[in-house]
């Protein structure tokens, strides 16, 4: 290839034994076996394993250098030992028995080794932040990154939109947190601004008579980190369409996103189109119109079920009588769970701002019933008439499910985010 290599370090294959071959790159680990000492090179591409035996004049010189010192070698690619090699890395099969080397770069001790899973304090890996993204997982998000981000340029490309670059140096505007600013070199006392977004810009592309419009665009906004951003920047992928309604934004978002996710996540997708939810249905199940649906507890208006004759829990019936409503969230396999893990949820959610919990369990022997402090005020009707409104289902076991009812529990008073949590608790007790 040049003078540095002839392969990457994750290119030789059986098919390459008994080349002549030589590597480039940066000393990942090493292994001194007494007579043997091994060497893993690792590049941009992967690792290759390299050997050199004793007897060879470069041994005590390859022994002694630090890891992550840059070298070249030269040597031959031998098949490994069936009890060698390593299925986990692309050249797991073969090795490299060394010649010759040349070091291109030397080292000293390392602050926090490269190889290594073990996690440092920030303030560290800041300031050695060249050796913490060699390390394997960071450096993998970082390939990935580019590689989602030339995804999504090619797809917004397929689906007609241009690419245009907005100015990062501005005037101010109002937006929704404060702008960075930066003083001016030819207007003392004056400052320019750092977009919080290319918001005017591409309104003045569009206006221009450009259909579609995209960018992965650089957001200044002068505010606390977040948990899913840098504080002060971050990147957006952010387009514009002109002569739509609202379902050809959602198809091309819908696509793109969908896609992308498929293409480099691991992760099941759980829905292949995006579930359309309307703000009534939002606030009443989740308590929020942004819901996570990944959440387990969904709120159930159970209301109409206080005004039947079948069902005596007069504290509820009044309160119903008056105007309240009635709320229930479904937990499932509880049944072993003691009296003391629903009080402590019950406790919780006063201090949430709830007005209290109470709540039975569901039993079948020949017929529903409930057991629980509120239990004996529901007749058989009654209870199948929640199973059938929560969606809940008795299976072969005596206890399958409990079901919580809050005397006054309206969304905008015990939050999704307030649930959530309760669901994140939950699902910790129960496994």
């Amino acid at each position: 290839m040049n003078k540095y290599r002839t392969h990457k370090c994750n290119e030789l294959r059986k098919e390459d034994v008994d080349k002549k071959i030589s590597l480039s790159g940066w000393i990942n680990k090493k292994r001194d076996h007494g007579n043997l000492l091994f060497i893993d090179l690792r590049d941009n591409y992967g690792i290759t394993q390299c050997i050199i035996d004793k007897d060879n004049k470069y041994f005590s010189e390859l022994e002694k250098m630090q890891l992550e010192t840059v070298i070249k070698v030269e040597g031959k690619v031998v098949n490994r030992s069936k009890e060698t090699i390593n299925s986990e890395i692309d050249t797991g099969e073969i090795e490299v028995v060394i010649e010759k080397h040349e070091i291109l770069g030397t080292c000293k001790e390392l602050p926090m080794p490269v190889f290594s899973d073990q996690e440092y304090a920030e303030e560290i890996r800041l300031k050695y932040r060249f050796l913490d993204l060699r390390r394997k997982k960071i450096h993998e998000n970082i390939i990935l990154r580019s590689k989602v981000i030339s995804y999504i340029r090619n797809e917004m490309t397929k689906l007609g939109f241009l690419e245009f670059q907005t100015p990062i140096l501005t005037s101010s505007s109002p937006e929704g947190a404060r702008d960075f600013l930066v003083p001016s070199r030819l207007n003392p006392g004056k400052f320019y601004a750092l977009p919080q977004a290319p918001q005017q810009f591409k309104q003045l592309i569009m206006v221009s008579g450009f259909d579609r419009y995209f960018q992965i665009a650089p957001c200044f906004r002068d505010e606390d980190a977040r948990a899913d951003r840098s504080p002060g920047e971050f990147y957006q992928l952010d387009l514009e369409m002109s002569f739509v309604e609202q379902e050809d934004v959602f198809n091309v978002v819908e696509k793109l996103m969908v896609n992308t996710f498929k293409n480099f996540s691991t992760k099941k997708l759980m829905f292949d189109k995006f579930p359309k939810i309307s703000y009534k249905e939002a606030m009443l199940k989740y308590g929020t119109d942004k819901p996570d649906l990944r959440n387990p507890l969904i709120v159930n208006d159970i209301t109409e079920i206080f005004t039947r004759e079948d069902v005596s829990f007069e504290i509820f019936k009044k309160l119903v009588k008056s105007g309240s409503k009635v709320r229930c969230i479904v937990t499932k396999n509880t049944k072993d769970k003691p009296r003391s893990f629903f009080d402590n949820i019950d406790k919780w959610a006063k201090e949430e701002g709830a007005s209290g919990l109470a709540y039975f369990t569901f039993e079948k022997d020949k017929d529903i019933s409930a057991k629980g402090p509120i239990g004996k005020f529901f007749s058989q009707d009654a209870l199948a008439e929640i199973m059938k409104k929560t969606n809940c289902e008795i299976g072969d076991k005596c206890i399958l499910e409990k079901l919580k009812i809050d005397l006054n529990l309206r969304p905008q008073n015990l939050s999704f985010e307030t649930y959530y949590k309760l669901a994140l608790e939950y699902e910790k007790l129960r496994s």
